[in-house]
């Protein structure tokens, strides 16, 4: 494959003086940009969320085929997910990737490095990495003004989320991403702190990873008074997975009937829509807080 002879430049600390354009990327990766990047392809939904919400769509070129939001993004060319293949990324002649970091392998970054298309790692483990991640790419597509303000819209619906369910008394919650195994979202995830945001408790707090395995029996001793399932085409619980639980009638959350759903694509990705998630978990969590005024967003 040719290389590419100029416009961005990436991974070379020689080529600092190229421009004052450097970015550091969530596995530590300097990035140098010698411009804006006029075309893009993302490798996660929650990117091309974001990428979308910046202004940013036109310079789309490539996503996955889980991008479909908003509607824009599904007429775009679809390049795989966790596996991508290199000529179908270097066919659409891109001058930024972003990627998120469990997915995209090394030997491929390493191979798209040599071809100085520069890769952007992302990590959103935490809330605040989402209002970072909106930033960082502002500045990198001079688009900063338009990031701010989508920040500042974000941080205000969810600061009006916790105003509405901090006084509440604290509902025990378990999100069930995945039934069998029993796989579920602990601390150092940022749906574990939605859920705090919510007035939820997780009751996979005590666990040492961001989505760890549960057994039963920790799940029968926690007692959630809620379970929560994701819904949706890709991601989603199926209805009958769902009904399963109810084999387990000690749990407070069957004992009540607090089997809850909400969208995947809203929960599970950590992008410009988690106000939204945020507003719809607290209904879940807190169904007589939803009844309190509400600004305009």
């Amino acid at each position: 494959m040719k290389r590419r002879q100029q416009g961005i430049l990436t991974g070379m600390p020689f080529m600092a003086h190229v421009s004052s354009r450097a970015f550091v990327d969530d596995a530590g990766r300097r990035v140098y940009l010698a411009k804006a990047p006029s075309r893009i392809i993302s490798l996660a939904p929650s990117v091309t969320e974001m990428l979308f919400a910046i202004g940013a769509g036109t310079q789309v070129v490539g996503v996955t085929q889980f991008c479909d939001f908003p509607a824009e993004a599904k007429q775009k060319t679809k390049v795989g997910y966790t596996n991508p293949n290199l000529e179908s990324l270097v066919a659409l002649d891109p001058d930024l990737i972003v990627a998120p970091q469990e997915f995209l392998k090394p030997d491929l970054i390493g191979k798209l490095e040599q071809l100085k298309i520069p890769v952007f790692i992302l990590a959103d483990r935490t809330v605040e990495d989402v209002f970072a991640h909106i930033q960082t790419l502002g500045r990198m597509l001079d688009r900063s003004t338009e990031a701010t303000a989508l920040g500042m819209d974000l941080r205000q619906h969810i600061a009006r989320i916790k105003a509405r369910t901090q006084s509440a008394v604290p509902v025990r919650v378990l999100y069930v991403l995945n039934s069998e195994p029993l796989i579920t979202v602990g601390p150092g995830s940022f749906i574990d702190q939605l859920i705090g945001l919510a007035g939820g408790v997780n009751v996979a707090a005590k666990s040492v990873t961001a989505y760890p395995r549960l057994s039963m029996e920790v799940v029968l001793q926690e007692n959630p008074d809620i379970l929560i399932f994701p819904t949706g085409e890709a991601e989603g619980i199926s209805e009958s997975e769902q009904q399963a639980w109810r084999k387990w009638s000690t749990l407070a959350a069957v004992k009540q009937n607090n089997l809850r759903q909400i969208p995947a694509d809203l929960l599970n990705r950590p992008g410009p829509r988690i106000g939204k998630a945020l507003e719809l978990l607290a209904d879940l969590l807190h169904p007589a807080t939803n009844a309190l005024p509400r600004e305009g967003r």
